[in-house]
């Protein structure tokens, strides 16, 4: 079940990829980590610094992708870009974005439905926790 679910997020994140290269982002680096986690997208949209999470699912039995990026997911996200962010030296915009890649129960391409600024971190980076 494991390695299933590693291919899935797989292919949705190349298919995540393909879109945003389609609409002119640059991507810098795939399943970059640190002692927070993983993204699983980092890329550059003319000057902004685009951290993107994918959510792939294959049918609805546990909701759309977008549901699985609940609100404890999101706050994981904002400490991850912080991370990249202190780890790289990015001085510009950030923006947290959301791809959503949905199959059908038989693998079949739904849709590949992306978010930008899905994800606002002004809380969490005004909390004292950050900058």
């Amino acid at each position: 079940m494991k390695n299933f679910r590693k291919k899935l997020g797989a292919l949705g994140e190349q298919l995540a990829a393909e879109k945003l290269q389609r609409r002119g982002y640059e991507i810098l680096l795939r399943n970059w980590r640190c002692p927070y986690g993983e993204i699983d997208i980092i890329a550059r949209d003319a000057s902004t610094l685009v951290v993107v999470e994918v959510k792939t699912r294959r049918g609805r039995w546990a909701g759309t992708p977008e549901q699985g990026v609940d609100a404890r997911k999101q706050r994981r996200l904002c400490e991850l870009a912080q991370c990249y962010v202190e780890t790289t030296g990015w001085e510009g915009d950030v923006r947290l974005d959301v791809v959503a890649v949905e199959l059908s129960s038989a693998g079949e391409l739904l849709r590949v439905t992306h978010w930008p600024g899905a994800i606002e971190c002004w809380d969490v980076w005004t909390s004292g926790i950050w900058f």
